[in-house]
């Protein structure tokens, strides 16, 4: 599809206003109004509809924007739902079924909207415990069973991040054997936010072989996602990391903006809108942004929940890391300075060793040293 902003026309925008408005984004057309034109009213809607789904708030409908909004046209029966390997089904209805086979303690995964195997098999499961045919087709008699069944006590997919916590308590506060991938943005020939001189893609590189030096030396097992001449996309890395197994999962990035003024550190974390977050992964974000924050004087741009492929795509706890603006003069003057660079990798490390440490033995923001780290992993070792 062609990205769609304000002034574009044409039976898909008049697709995106109908869709919109069904979601009370939007008043309903009459007559005949410029029903097919993107104005500005189109464009605060779908700044209202990607803040309400964890997207980029642009206003401009690209790929991602658009696949969401066709999602959200549908409901758990509008359609029948199962498994297809070459494009899977995507849409609010998918994310209900993941929820409501969630809730009656079927392990569909992580609730994303994707009907991918897991769902598949947790389906499959639910049929054949309510006596139907176990085929993996969500069709009118399996969706009668789920409305008779499903409870109202449970919202969310919260057994899924319950899991995921639970996993984090059970790997114990060592760092050795911890398989961590690590995820320089871009690369090859996407650059990423070229400013002052300075490359995203370089930067996010330089800073991704220095995390992964101060991991292995703890007994990490530190994997990065692409060479410095390639450039997946993002379900690339997503799968890069589910066939490694990780434990979590890391992406590195700088920003822009227009205006020089913007400026400091951002992290993210999975998280929808509609009350499902990565328990683990806002955990993370959270360490990530305080110690980075207070080692470096970057600007505290807090956390943030967002649903991209990164976090959708990937099985385990994922953040990502917007670490200063190349269009900001003192932010791009400090990520040039490779000691800089150091200390935000340690400030990295630190957040992941307070993940698995779980309050045991903290320390206080920003005082806690890579020394301290290995320290704690030789003493756990005796």
């Amino acid at each position: 599809m062609r990205v769609l902003r304000r002034g574009d026309a044409g039976p898909d925008v008049a697709e995106i206003r109908s869709i919109l408005a069904g979601m009370d984004l939007l008043p309903p057309v009459t007559g005949t109004d410029a029903y097919d034109t993107f104005d500005v009213a189109v464009e605060h809607a779908v700044r209202a509809f990607q803040q309400r789904r964890g997207l980029m708030t642009d206003g401009i409908v690209g790929p991602a924007t658009f696949q969401a909004l066709k999602g959200a046209s549908y409901h758990l029966g509008s359609r029948p739902l199962s498994y297809m390997i070459a494009s899977p089904v995507h849409g609010d209805d998918v994310f209900t079924l993941q929820e409501r086979l969630t809730e009656l303690g079927f392990d569909a995964g992580r609730p994303d909207g994707y009907f991918g195997p897991a769902t598949e098999r947790a389906l499959k499961t639910f049929q054949r415990d309510m006596r139907l045919t176990p085929d993996g087709m969500c069709g009118p008699a399996t969706i009668r069973e789920l409305h008779r069944l499903s409870s109202p006590r449970a919202r969310g997919g919260r057994p899924v991040f319950l899991r995921e916590q639970e996993q984090v308590r059970q790997a114990g506060p060592r760092l050795r054997g911890k398989r961590i991938v690590i995820d320089p943005g871009h690369g090859g020939d996407d650059l990423g936010v070229v400013a002052g001189g300075l490359r995203e893609a370089d930067i996010a590189w330089d800073l991704a072989r220095r995390l992964e030096g101060r991991m292995k030396a703890t007994g990490m097992e530190a994997l990065i996602s692409r060479g410095p001449n390639h450039s997946p996309t993002e379900l690339e890395r997503a799968k890069f990391a589910n066939d490694a197994g990780a434990d979590l999962f890391l992406s590195l990035h700088s920003d822009k903006n227009p205006s020089p003024r913007a400026q400091g550190v951002a992290s993210f974390h999975f998280g929808n809108g509609n009350g499902t977050t990565s328990t683990v992964g806002e955990l993370l974000a959270g360490f990530i942004q305080r110690e980075v924050a207070a080692r470096t004087g970057l600007q505290d741009n807090r956390t943030h929940y967002k649903s991209w492929d990164i976090f959708t795509r990937t099985r385990c706890p994922a953040v990502r890391i917007e670490i200063g603006y190349l269009t900001n003069p003192d932010d791009a003057r400090k990520l040039g300075d490779p000691a800089f660079r150091d200390i935000v990798a340690e400030g990295i490390l630190i957040a992941v060793k307070r993940l698995y440490l779980l309050g045991e033995g903290d320390q206080p923001t920003g005082t806690f040293t890579f020394a301290d780290v290995l320290a704690h992993e030789l003493a756990k070792a005796e």
